[in-house]
């Protein structure tokens, strides 16, 4: 963290971002960023690879971040790139290949273990994976910066905080989460209407959805395991943005019987996003490892081109074996 302090101190112009199709982690951590840079003078721009969901809206992202999909230049260099929530380049495609050609030197900021199996980290990166949120990295520092704590760092700290520990149920067995988030609320960072708008706000068209959805899951190992697909017919006829689709494997993860689970969202024919979850005590890293993918020991994903049915086989296939046997229960 030290090498990347004197870094961001050295830099005048300074660019910041986060993975596409950003969520609440990522996105609160940058602009939290955002506004620490200014208060000490910096030139700072956020360039994110697509659009932001409405779900953030209450951040007002509009004002302050260009969205690459839109506008597919930048402009002049940049001393410095700081890139949030991931240390996957391929997850900035097609972003990234510009930040090489404009930012003398990229780094990256993020909680997720570096790959075994894909691109690797500049050295200039700060990787910290006991951490629970990348808004933690972040708090930790604009601390070691100097700059003063204010209402708008304190929201979007806040919002990245909440949103990755899932209002504090994944904390990895520490404290700092909850410690960061009573210094944030000393600020009225309006804590009530993050939470409805993070995990609230469901649509009549969300439920309907969901009512579609929830009645096609597939069961494997005695019902241990769970394959659901989401097309994106679905999406487009119940009027909803691909974020929507983001919370329904978690929903799958409160299934009693289920130790792991996998989500395959249709993005376009022959396209999806696919991801993981066990509850501890299966690891699905490798998992999304082998279909050039990332994440957590026990959430992971991956962007998968193919046949539907041999890529959910495979997945059910190293799933199972990684599930082993069913424990036998005392009679």
């Amino acid at each position: 963290m030290d090498k990347l302090i004197t870094k961001i101190q050295k830099a005048e112009r300074i660019l910041l971002s986060t993975h596409r199709q950003c969520d609440g982690d990522g996105l609160g951590a940058e602009l939290a960023f955002y506004f620490a840079l200014k208060k000490m003078g910096k030139q700072v721009e956020v360039i994110n690879v697509d659009l932001t969901p409405k779900k953030y809206h209450f951040l007002k992202p509009e004002l302050f971040i260009r969205s690459f999909d839109q506008n597919p230049h930048l402009e002049g260099s940049y001393d410095l790139c700081l890139i949030f929530d991931t240390n996957d380049e391929r997850l900035i495609a097609p972003l990234f290949e510009s930040l090489q050609k404009s930012c003398q030197e990229i780094a990256f900021i993020d909680h997720h273990p570096i790959l075994l199996k894909g691109p690797q980290p500049s050295k200039a990166s700060w990787i910290d994976v006991s951490a629970s949120s990348t808004g933690e990295l972040a708090y930790r520092l604009i601390k070691a910066l100097g700059v003063a704590m204010d209402l708008d760092i304190a929201r979007c700290l806040y919002t990245s905080i909440v949103f990755d520990t899932q209002l504090f149920r994944f904390i990895r067995n520490s404290p700092n989460s909850h410690r960061i988030a009573a210094e944030l609320l000393e600020f009225p960072v309006q804590a009530d209407l993050i939470h409805k708008s993070l995990f609230g706000n469901q649509s009549v068209q969300k439920m309907a959805f969901l009512a579609k959805t929830l009645g096609q899951i597939e069961y494997f190992c005695e019902g241990r395991l769970a394959i659901i697909k989401l097309r994106d017919e679905d999406l487009f006829h119940y009027n909803l943005e691909t974020d929507d689709s983001r919370d329904v494997i978690d929903m799958l993860m409160n299934i009693e019987t289920l130790e792991a689970a996998a989500l395959f969202r249709e993005d376009s024919p022959g396209q999806y996003k696919l991801s993981m979850r066990s509850k501890g005590q299966v690891e699905v890293l490798s998992v999304a490892e082998n279909l050039g993918g990332g994440g957590h020991l026990f959430a992971a994903g991956s962007f998968v081109v193919g046949d539907f049915d041999e890529i959910k086989d495979q997945v059910v296939l190293e799933l199972t074996v990684k599930l082993g046997p069913p424990k036998k229960t005392a009679s």
